[in-house]
């Protein structure tokens, strides 16, 4: 269903406390995956238009004019109002990113808390005092550090949690004291237009928000190669993400990418828990997120008994419109996305791999939950991030052979083992190479005030507040001599 008339009115894109209309490639629509209804028209930004908001955000800087306090009470605020307006934002994501509406709430409450954690850590973050007369040389010297911002951030958001993602790059700045030029994801930039536009209206000094919408080639690589751009917090593709990198070498780029996370389930365990929480795990926001369960690995002496508990759930889920209160599952951001998703499906099957259940798109853009059993580990599917809902299954005798099979793949995101022997455990927790091993419980969570990020082509980083406000900020050592 077409229509001419926006969901959502937006002011546009904000640089240096004024909301423009249109950017320098006129305006773009951004229509909603499910239906293709319009949800709203932004500006289109180009080139010209970044450095009108990085040079804002520098002018901000330079004047100082946002204190700790003023910081504080923004961000409190913001947490606030945000809790007020939960419903408010959750359609807003919904409707652009196609997260089915339940979801979109979750999202939208998880929002509240990073703001809130993020005011917590603007109150308390400090230097330290430094031991100078340890050594002769600084005999009769008083030695501290401050912590002093790193400079203008550049935040490049991804699609699929276009509200909470975008919290977690702004929110630490905010804290931090850095001037933020933000870059929304072109297919859902609408969550991150009305978070501006609150913060706007809670008293932010111009230059210090400043939103640029416009899509990656054109307005990513002008903010994150900008020679004003301190630091770049990018979230998305491993490929962009290290190719963004390579071309800001001399800047602190952070990623937080991609994954095709494991789930060991051991014998014995708490399998049935496991099997209950996998069949939402591998399939919320239809697995479009960094940290999805992909892969299973089961203890042969389990495995049936899981399968049984599981498929039966999977099958169970409500496909359909984002907007429905009862959907669980709706349709990818795009109808390439659809189509490669079924295309690596079908690549599994034709290799060897046994199709338990889905595998074949709905109406929509909808891709019905999948679960393949046994596909080789070539295929892309289990060595790729599949960044839909599809999860594989791959039977095991020795833990041993569990952490190998798990710990083999170039991503290192979130691992998740369930095992009842301690011993297990912590050699689980030892072993595999993530940036996170959860014990007994799936790797699809996340607690917003972690330390979240992973290693190999999962990325460089940890976010959350406390986290991502010490990476903002420079300890600057101070000196008194008497």
């Amino acid at each position: 269903m077409d229509t001419d008339e926006p969901r959502f009115d937006v002011p546009g894109m904000l640089i240096n406390g004024e909301w423009i209309p249109t950017g320098e490639n006129g305006r773009s629509e951004v229509r909603a995956p499910y239906d293709g209804s319009l949800v709203a028209q932004v500006p289109a930004a180009g080139p010209r238009d970044v450095d009108h908001a990085v040079r804002a955000a520098a002018d901000a800087l330079r004047r100082d004019d946002f204190p700790r306090a003023d910081r504080v009470r923004v961000l409190e605020q913001t947490a606030a109002a945000l809790n007020d307006r939960r419903d408010h934002f959750a359609r807003a994501i919904a409707l652009e990113a196609a997260k089915p509406l339940k979801t979109a709430r979750v999202e939208a409450a998880r929002a509240v808390e990073t703001f809130a954690f993020a005011a917590a850590e603007a109150r308390r973050f400090t230097g330290e005092v430094v031991a100078m007369d340890a050594t002769p040389p600084g005999a009769g010297k008083t030695g501290f550090t401050l912590r002093v911002p790193v400079g203008v951030v550049a935040a490049i958001s991804p699609f699929n949690f276009p509200l909470n993602l975008v919290a977690h790059k702004v929110a630490p700045a905010i804290a931090a004291g850095c001037p933020v030029v933000l870059k929304p994801a072109s297919q859902t930039p609408v969550s991150a237009i009305l978070l501006a536009e609150l913060l706007d209206g809670l008293g932010v000094p111009s230059g210090w928000i400043n939103v640029v919408t416009g899509g990656g080639g054109t307005v990513g690589d002008a903010l994150a190669t900008h020679d004003d751009v301190a630091y770049v917090t990018f979230t998305g593709s491993a490929e962009v993400g290290w190719g963004m990198a390579a071309k800001a070498a001399r800047k602190k780029v952070r990623l937080e990418l991609g994954s095709n996370s494991p789930l060991i389930v051991d014998s014995p365990s708490d399998w049935r828990t496991a099997a209950s929480k996998a069949a939402v795990a591998g399939f919320a926001h239809a697995g479009q997120s960094c940290i999805s369960t992909q892969r299973i690995y089961l203890h042969h002496d389990i495995a049936d008994d899981f399968l049984e508990e599981m498929l039966p759930r999977v099958e169970d889920l409500r496909l359909g419109d984002p907007l429905d209160e009862h959907t669980d599952v709706s349709c990818l951001i795009t109808r390439d996305d659809t189509a490669r998703v079924k295309e690596w499906v079908q690549e599994a099957v034709t290799a060897g791999a046994k199709l338990l259940t889905g595998g074949e798109a709905a109406q929509n853009g909808v891709f019905r939950p999948t679960v393949l059993e046994g596909p080789p580990p070539n295929t892309r599917v289990q060595c790729e991030e599949v960044f839909g809902p599809v999860v594989t299954v791959t039977r095991y005798d020795e833990f041993d052979e569990a952490l190998h099979l798990a710990d083999d793949s170039r991503y290192g995101l979130q691992a998740g083992v369930f095992t009842s022997d301690l011993g297990k455990a912590l050699k689980a927790a030892r072993s595999l190479h993530f940036g996170g091993v959860l014990i007994n419980e799936v790797p699809t969570v996340r607690a917003d005030q972690q330390p979240y990020g992973g290693v190999r082509d999962s990325g460089n980083t940890r976010e959350g507040p406390a986290y991502a406000i010490q990476e903002m900020t420079e300890p600057r050592l101070i000196t008194l001599q008497p």
